[in-house]
């Protein structure tokens, strides 16, 4: 297994991460990570990110312009999210009946091995009765 580079880098962001209900680019990580004094470089926030995402320890989700967003996964196992296109706010979701589509999907066409994400995208309760801020980024989803 290779080995993990850049321990204070990822424990650095890990930092700015925990916590946030709602996910983070890597500039918005970079910036906030610059802004406290780091030297960080933005190239080394991309690749600790995709590399602690594709390890499981974060989750992502992409925007409508295909930005990829991260925030600290909460549950170990496979989960979607639900997602404020105003403010960002993100629910962890389990969807069983998701799961069994997706196995008879796959069985119907005969494919093995499959894997999905299942993001869905509408406004929160704070959001909807106007007591939320707007997220300082376009919204997400469509």
């Amino acid at each position: 297994m290779a080995q993990r580079r850049n321990t204070a880098q990822r424990a650095a962001i890990l930092d700015v991460l925990a916590g946030k209900d709602e996910f983070l680019s890597a500039q918005e990580l970079h910036t906030t990570l610059r802004s406290t004094g780091s030297s960080i470089g933005l190239a080394t926030v991309y690749r600790a990110l995709q590399d602690m995402a594709g390890g499981g320890d974060l989750d992502t989700v992409r925007t409508q312009t295909g930005e990829v967003l991260y925030r600290q996964c909460e549950q170990p196992r496979h989960h979607h999210h639900l997602v404020c296109r105003v403010c960002g706010r993100t629910q962890e979701v389990e969807a069983p009946s998701v799961e069994r589509w997706a196995r008879a999907v796959a069985a119907e066409f005969g494919y093995t091995d499959i894997n999905h994400e299942v993001e869905l995208f509408g406004v929160c309760p704070a959001c909807s009765a106007g007591s939320a801020q707007p997220a300082e980024r376009s919204a997400i989803g469509s």
